[in-house]
């Protein structure tokens, strides 16, 4: 079991930290890595995540690319057909929507396509879900979108330690793969290994970030810390909850998830997305598909309201999950 804490005796650093050195480290592994986006160079990242690589690296590996992200997605792919290993960043996956046909189309199902001629080795990274006051156009969360379609991977690191294992064993897998970060995590610290050692999480594996008997909390990205934070509320008053971070959307670690839901038999899933064909939607068929006998109540979904995101800080608070809109479903499912 893992927490979210800091751990004062050994090393804190920042999630962008983390990914930084996920990205120098695969650099420094493999001459075939490359980062492409807009700012990544020059600016050392619109959110400070390449700091110091363009010096490291020079212009051939860390390349800025024109507000184009069709081109650069498209460019990233055929390089990665050619053997290069790209590491593609939007500066918010909201912006990946221009890159739509590149991402969806053509990177998952090149392979099978080509029959086998072509493998697709490309990450791509970068910001997503909501902020805080960045308007409809900027607050996308895009992982149930992108989930729909075969070929693709995805990763929704939750901790600085997960960003940078997840994104390094990204790099190296032969699939495309989506990494979606959290702009709101972006300066928040947790424990990562020394860097001396080798850190490479496996797609497809949940973390239980808290153990407990009464109600399994499944949450990923910006909902594990609203989770943690209402199962203390919880704990306080009697009710523990198991919280089940998925670490990634595709593919999914049911294991972990059927085993947490057969122990605690009612279950509240905390998604950052709008729920009408949402991540919960496939959480909740799953589970009653395998176990229905062992659910005592019906699953209650913690997520968005199903509006264009409000500019209006008050309204946007109104229309994200949180802490306390979990409490309250889990007491519900609890009959608390």
């Amino acid at each position: 079991m893992s927490g979210l804490s800091d751990h004062p005796e050994t090393r804190n650093i920042t999630y962008r930290q983390a990914l930084n050195e996920a990205l120098a480290e695969e650099l420094e592994r493999d001459p075939n890595v490359f980062l492409m986006g807009e700012e990544v160079a020059e600016y050392n990242g619109a959110y400070k995540v390449s700091q110091g690589l363009l010096e490291k690296f020079g212009a051939k590996r860390i390349v800025d690319a024109p507000i184009s992200e069709g081109g650069f997605a498209g460019l990233g792919i055929g390089a990665a057909m050619l053997g290069l290993r790209p590491v593609i960043e939007f500066m918010t996956f909201s912006f990946s929507l221009v890159a739509f046909d590149q991402v969806v189309n053509n990177a998952p199902n090149m392979m099978t396509m080509s029959g086998g001629q072509f493998t697709v080795p490309i990450t791509f990274r970068g910001p997503n879900g909501p902020a805080h006051q960045l308007g409809a156009t900027h607050s996308h969360s895009t992982e149930s979108l992108f989930a729909n379609f075969p070929g693709l991977k995805i990763c929704t690191p939750a901790t600085a330690r997960d960003a940078k294992g997840l994104l390094k064993t990204a790099i190296r897998d032969d699939n495309p793969v989506l990494v979606l970060e959290s702009e709101l995590l972006y300066n928040v610290k947790s424990y990562v290994e020394p860097e001396d050692q080798e850190l490479l999480i496996p797609l497809g594996s949940a973390e239980i970030r808290r153990d407990g008997g009464d109600v399994t909390i499944l949450c990923y990205a910006q909902t594990v810390r609203m989770a943690v934070d209402a199962a203390k509320t919880l704990n306080a008053e009697g009710i523990r909850a198991e919280v089940v971070d998925l670490r990634s959307i595709k593919p999914l670690d049911m294991e972990t998830i059927l085993t947490s839901v057969a122990k605690t038999h009612r279950v509240v899933i905390a998604e950052q997305d709008r729920p009408f064909c949402g991540i919960g939607s496939e959480l909740c068929y799953r589970i009653q598909k395998e176990i229905f006998d062992e659910l005592d109540a019906p699953i209650l979904r913690v997520a968005q309201e199903e509006v264009p995101m409000p500019y209006n800080e008050a309204l946007e608070k109104a229309v994200l999950p949180s802490e306390q809109k979990i409490v309250d479903a889990v007491k519900k499912v609890c009959n608390a």
